[in-house]
């Protein structure tokens, strides 16, 4: 049986970026385990749970009655309820001005490399996306540090919409060169950002108690197209896909999906890498 490692953010994922991907490796008989940031059961935007919601930048409605009724299903479950805690599991890396710095880097290392050797039992990494991402997965480090523990053995790393830029930001410290340098990769386009509307299903305050708070952010927090087309380099290139459907591409290990149409894809093309060894896709 082939095993999936899925980090969803717990300020809130995109249904169809989760169950699209999900449902397919469901059904070919993968087994897929959760974690999120603090092991706290990650919630479901609602608009991901509204059927006939408009995205306004596509002027498209982008959740039909499947997904909407799948992401509550799923939201409404215990599927969800008990995630590995990421937190608990992976280390996290010392300030560089701590006490002991050279002492703690290195019991830091030691402790990542154990954590690595428990992520063998994984056949791919997924990360599905949404706004929350952009709070506690972007720039997570200990989820880069799990990012770079499958790409040390040259695992399948999946990522849709904003959860890309983990991609971009999961670096070695040492020579901190973007892990994309001269690959090809998809992503929210420039065109397709919104102007105001940024939200998210869940809050937390500085002891991390949870916040029912309904926020207007206003645009995203960052053009994900400027960083991709940064992170990959004059060697790679970021595919924006504007005006088609789909932008889904595959440079091994690397599998990246620009938005939520791309979701069933994804997991077909986990699939396809997995079982038949596709290495290349959309480019």
């Amino acid at each position: 049986m082939k095993k999936i490692l899925c980090m969803v953010s717990e300020w809130g994922y995109w249904g169809e970026e989760l169950v699209g991907p999900y449902d397919v490796l469901l059904e070919a008989g993968y087994q897929v385990d959760f974690m999120t940031a603090n092991g706290r059961k990650p919630p479901a935007l609602p608009p991901s749970m509204q059927e006939g919601f408009l995205d306004t930048p596509l002027d498209k409605v982008v959740t039909d009655g499947h997904y909407a009724k799948r992401t509550r299903e799923v939201n409404d479950s215990d599927l969800l309820a008990r995630p590995i805690d990421l937190a608990d599991w992976f280390p996290q890396m010392p300030y560089f001005n701590s006490a002991n710095y050279g002492h703690a880097l290195e019991d830091y290392h030691n402790k990542r490399a154990k954590c690595w050797e428990e992520i063998e039992k994984y056949d791919a990494l997924l990360l599905p996306g949404g706004s929350g991402p952009m709070v506690d997965m972007v720039n997570n480090e200990r989820l880069h540090a799990v990012i770079l523990g499958f790409l040390s053995q040259n695992k399948l790393i999946a990522a849709e919409c904003y959860c890309v830029t983990c991609l971009a930001f999961a670096r070695d410290w040492t020579d901190r060169k973007s892990i994309i340098w001269g690959k090809h990769v998809t992503g929210h386009a420039r065109e397709y950002d919104y102007k105001d509307g940024t939200g998210f299903a869940r809050m937390y305050d500085y002891d991390g108690n949870p916040v029912e708070a309904a926020v207007n952010f206003g645009p995203p927090f960052y053009p994900l197209e400027f960083i991709l087309r940064d992170a990959v380099g004059p060697e790679g290139q970021y595919h924006g896909g504007v005006g088609h459907t789909l932008s889904t591409i595959l440079d091994y290990p690397f599998l990246t999906g620009r938005s939520t149409q791309d979701s069933k894809l994804v997991g077909e093309l986990i699939i396809q890498v997995l079982e038949k060894g596709l290495q290349r896709y959309g480019w």
